[in-house]
């Protein structure tokens, strides 16, 4: 692996982050979600805005516990990445299920 700080993989926030700001960032993403869920909550399909709030604090959760037992370095930060990108992935497919089934045919 060369030392070159713009490979991706070498950038910081994946090789010798705490892993802080990766909660925070979760924790206001999924912040964010949950509100846009609890104004769709409403709409059709029925339950899928639940569903994607349980599966958002859900996903949470796992990145905190990855923080609290995986040992510290990339595997736990990968994981907590991971669980951030799955966090955004669930919240827009959700979003789009629930806009397209808003839109009159």
């Amino acid at each position: 692996m060369t030392d070159d700080p713009t490979r991706m993989r070498n950038q910081p926030s994946l090789v010798t982050s705490a892993g802080r700001s990766w909660l925070v960032i979760g924790a206001i993403f999924t912040a964010i979600a949950v509100a846009v869920f609890l104004a769709l909550v409403n709409m059709p399909p029925r339950g899928l805005a639940v569903g994607a709030i349980i599966a958002d604090i859900a996903l949470y959760a796992v990145m905190i516990a990855a923080r609290l037992v995986i040992p510290p370095g990339r595997v736990r930060l990968r994981v907590m990445a991971a669980t951030l990108i799955s966090i955004a992935a669930v919240s827009l497919v959700a979003v789009l299920i629930v806009a397209g089934a808003a839109v009159p045919r």
